[in-house]
């Protein structure tokens, strides 16, 4: 039915559609973890405490011993990583009289489109943090005698041994890595194209599973660029400004820990409408203490000294070689990453 400017238009119902239609529009950071907050009322230092699970050393008792010596306890304690609100993602429009008695029929239109302008500000910012993150190890595409079927396998291996979490792997790969991977028969991927209807963007860019990894694709990333991560390697937070008492028309919603505000008014000095849809954001990667294997007693474990970014790596199409962490370089944090993993030698 066409709008009259006497239809009453529920700002809540507005909101928590747009909140969905966010939400669904995302692809880079769909596959983050995600950190809502629905009414962020700015915390001590602009922050949210996100709880990261504690890691303990294994420890052996002599069989048959004298009993002399006692067991040896340890502490267990769960560590709180701070996301940090970086900035405030916006779409305003103004809206004259003339264009909303005559070009649009109700708001759903024009929220759409506002909505999919936060969207894509929130993916580019997720790209860009995803490009900096200081990746421990990556793994190049062009290695001699090695097909992008064995190093999709590789970066599993890797995986698997910074003890990553099977579930929730994810393969975001740049539009290069794209069609190398559709075109490669021993992948097949290319057959799981457009099977699904899709109902979400990241459904959407998604090419299939292999390796336990869900390949998805992005067309903001560079075309040379992948990442092979488990969700939990980056958190994104979002949070939902609260709606000023002085605004008579507005409201704030969440779908799946993504959040907004839709904000609306008229500036009568010229007889415009004023609308409005923002949201906080804030990006975080987590690092990990590592368990490792005393070298001079086998039977005892150690926590590591650093704090290490492994829940994800990087993988450049064009590089011939791979890049690790160095066992013999001066770097203590690379030597220890590579001592309790055993990823330090080049991998072929």
């Amino acid at each position: 039915m066409p709008y009259t400017p006497h239809d009453v238009i529920k700002p809540e119902k507005i909101a928590a559609t747009a909140a969905v239609a966010l939400e669904e529009s995302l692809v880079v950071p769909a596959v983050f973890q995600r950190e809502g907050v629905d009414q962020f009322k700015g915390a001590k230092g602009d922050a949210i405490n996100v709880k990261i699970e504690g890691v303990l050393p294994y420890r052996t008792y002599g069989w048959r011993n004298d009993r002399s010596t006692e067991l040896q306890f340890d502490t267990y304690a769960e560590k709180t990583v701070q996301v940090t609100f970086g900035g405030d993602v916006y779409s305003g429009v103004q809206l004259t009289d003339e264009q909303n008695d005559f070009d649009l029929n109700g708001w759903a239109k024009l929220m759409a489109k506002q909505t999919e302008a936060v969207g894509k500000g929130l993916e580019y910012e997720a790209v860009d943090y995803l490009l900096k993150a200081p990746y421990a190890v990556t793994l190049g595409g062009s290695v001699a005698s090695r097909s992008y079927r064995k190093t999709l396998i590789r970066a599993r291996e890797v995986l698997n041994k910074f003890r990553v979490p099977k579930e929730g792997r994810t393969l975001l790969v740049g539009s290069a890595w794209e069609n190398e991977l559709l075109a490669d028969p021993d992948l097949n991927l290319a057959s799981n194209v457009g099977e699904a209807e899709a109902v979400s963007a990241l459904k959407e860019a998604s090419l299939g599973r292999r390796y336990g990894f869900n390949i998805v694709v992005s067309d903001e990333l560079p075309a040379d660029f992948a990442v092979a991560l488990t969700s939990s390697a980056f958190i994104f937070a979002t949070g939902a400004p609260s709606v000023p008492q002085s605004v008579p028309f507005g409201a704030s919603a969440s779908y799946n820990g993504v959040a907004l505000r839709w904000i609306r008014d008229y500036d009568s000095t010229r007889l415009m409408d004023r609308s409005i849809v923002n949201t906080y954001k804030g990006f975080r990667i987590i690092e990990d203490t590592l368990i490792g294997r005393n070298a001079e007693t086998p039977s005892q474990g150690f926590v590591s000294e650093h704090q290490h970014f492994v829940r994800a790596i990087k993988l450049d199409l064009d590089r011939t070689d791979d890049v690790l962490p160095d066992s013999d370089g001066p770097d203590e944090k690379a030597q220890e990453l590579a001592a309790i993993t055993g990823i330090g030698a080049p991998i072929a």
